[in-house]
């Protein structure tokens, strides 16, 4: 009778299986399943916003189409797993967007000013123009930056605020009359330009620290809360233009939990989240981060989504990516390398081990090799204390990170969360450092050891978000402006650089298992792109977009052919928003 009992389940299991049927078809693509560098598939079955099958367009058709599935011709397009950004501040941003200039992918200084003069134009009095990162001098034709006397000229009767890489500002004549600066205002480790009779250049520069530039630009123009909600949506729709799915957010100064999160709360409550986020809380303030991550270690919920099931909802993913301010390893490659306080040892050793005494994972922002090894010698005295028994953990950046660090991270389990910064700042690294013998940061390396490697941004007050920019560096080792920054020989092939951007940045955020690849059971988070980024020359991955892009099987955003699919969303708002006349990423003069 048992026997018959396991036949009956076992027949009862086969029908239910030949029963289900997909919501979701897309047929006739060329779709990488990154399962191997040579391994594409026509066709994808998804239900309930996984995966059901994969095959041939015929056998996925014939198997699992049904009156009621939608089905997508992908016209023979290269179809990818959905990029996941592993370090990228889209929660401030999300704040932020509607209401800056971007000159990210602005070819020439001349139309930049061209649209700082016209968007000038069009904002009202009181109002900040703002230009905060996404671009540098060698991406410009003149491979110069503006002067203080050009941007003067441009906009002589409103605030203007630019940003330059960390290290640098511009503030016009019009910004520091309304800020009310003075040869008297003094921020700790930056340094406010003055010209010879002791006035205020309007340049300003960080030497020890970025304080005067992110005080400053936290007293310019902020949206309303009805903006920001439409500015969070906005800027993640623009993600989803070049094909991003899924972002880990690397909080930031000033982003406070949970007023800060708030407006992604929402819109994750309000099954608008068209992205799958998951985020980091940072300490804010110094001398009490301890106390901070007691009370967040107390109170918040690691990996509990606790809006939405599936896609949009929010996992709470742990520490950092500042952890304690004494180990702010400030990146400037204008200035040479910071040592780190005394003090640094002191002030992170409790936290780390709160951490990993509660299993909460932790990531450490980390620039210099030197900084590294300190931070390891603490890692190293929690662990014989309480074992990290593979508590997730790992540095961000890391660009100068030695073999034998990389062997103290191996042991410890843990990964490196990697980005392009030397994209936009090579010329800056070399005329400090001189050109590097090897990869910086060291990725081959690290995945030759078999240490988990993601790829990011870090965007957008330094780099660019164009996910495909960051890939070109990759698979070229130039900088923006072109040099060849890494050795030829050490440049990482499309397969492998393209692995960093899915199932490898899955791994910071504990889903790999989940996503990253196009396969049976894995999240329906894929793209179908505008060109094949397996076969164009490697200069033309730069120019890639999403023609379709899908998370947790919804359209969420589609162009081009596939035009007549876009997912709706609201008009830009405020009317005078630079996103409504110029967008965010421009490919145009």
């Amino acid at each position: 009778m048992k026997q018959i009992f396991i036949i009956l389940l076992f027949f009862f299991g086969l029908l239910m299986q030949s029963q289900e049927k997909a919501d979701l078809i897309i047929y006739n693509g060329k779709i990488a399943t990154m399962q191997k560098s040579d391994e594409f598939v026509q066709a994808l079955a998804i239900k309930d916003g996984i995966i059901l099958e994969t095959g041939t367009s015929k056998s996925i058709l014939e198997s699992y189409k049904t009156s009621s599935a939608k089905s997508i011709d992908a016209k023979g397009k290269t179809v990818i797993p959905g990029l996941n950004d592993s370090h990228i501040h889209v929660i401030r941003e999300g704040l932020n967007y509607n209401a800056e200039l971007r000159w990210d992918g602005v070819k020439t200084l001349k139309r930049a000013m061209e649209m700082l003069k016209e968007q000038a134009a069009r904002t009202p009095p009181g109002v900040w123009i703002k230009v905060i990162g996404g671009w540098n001098e060698f991406g410009f034709e003149e491979k110069r930056q503006p002067t203080i006397e050009e941007i003067n000229a441009a906009v002589p009767d409103k605030p203007v605020f630019i940003t330059y890489l960390y290290g640098k500002a511009f503030l016009n004549k019009k910004g520091i009359e309304v800020l009310g600066y003075t040869k008297d205002t003094h921020y700790e480790g930056s340094v406010l330009e003055q010209d010879k009779n002791g006035n205020l250049t309007g340049l300003m520069f960080a030497k020890e620290t970025p304080k005067a530039i992110y005080t400053t630009l936290g007293l310019t123009t902020k949206l309303t809360p009805e903006e920001r909600i439409n500015s969070s949506l906005q800027f993640n729709r623009e993600l989803n233009r070049f094909g991003l799915t899924s972002v880990i957010d690397a909080a930031g100064g000033s982003q406070n939990f949970p007023s800060d999160y708030a407006t992604s709360m929402e819109l994750a409550k309000q099954g608008k989240l068209n992205l799958r986020i998951s985020y980091y809380l940072f300490a804010q303030q110094k001398g009490k981060e301890l106390q901070d991550y007691e009370k967040w270690v107390a109170e918040t919920v690691i990996n509990k989504n606790d809006n939405l099931l599936t896609a949009n909802g929010y996992t709470e993913e742990g520490a950092g990516e500042n952890i304690v301010a004494s180990a702010a390893d400030f990146e400037n490659f204008l200035e040479p390398r910071i040592v780190l306080s005394d003090e640094m040892e002191k002030d992170l050793e409790p936290i780390i081990r709160l951490l990993v005494k509660n299993k909460w994972p932790f990531r450490l922002h980390a620039t210099y090799g030197e900084s590294i090894d300190r931070m390891l010698n603490v890692f190293e005295k929690v662990n014989k204390e309480i074992p990290f028994n593979g508590l997730r953990w790992f540095f961000d950046h890391a660009e100068t990170i030695t073999p034998q660090e990389l062997e103290r991270v191996k042991a410890l389990n843990g990964g490196i969360a990697v980005q392009f910064r030397m994209y936009f700042q090579g010329e800056l690294y070399e005329k400090m450092y001189g050109a590097p013998k090897t990869q910086l940061p060291p990725i081959k390396k690290m995945l030759e050891m078999g240490i988990p490697v993601g790829m990011g941004t870090d965007a957008t007050r330094i780099s660019t978000y164009n996910p495909w920019m960051a890939l070109h560096w990759l698979i070229t080792g130039k900088t923006l402006g072109g040099m060849q920054f890494w050795p030829k020989d050490q440049v990482l092939d499309k397969f492998t650089a393209l692995q960093l951007y899915t199932s490898g940045s899955a791994w910071f955020s504990g889903e790999e298992k989940e996503k990253g690849k196009l396969v049976k059971g894995m999240y329906a988070d894929f793209s179908i792109l505008s060109e094949d980024y397996f076969t164009v020359p490697a200069d033309k991955v730069r120019n890639i977009e999403s023609d379709l892009t899908v998370v947790n099987g919804k359209i969420v955003y589609g162009a081009r052919d596939f035009k007549s699919l876009d997912a709706e969303i609201a008009p830009v708002i405020p009317d005078w928003s630079p996103v409504k006349y110029f967008g965010g990423y421009t490919k145009k003069l």
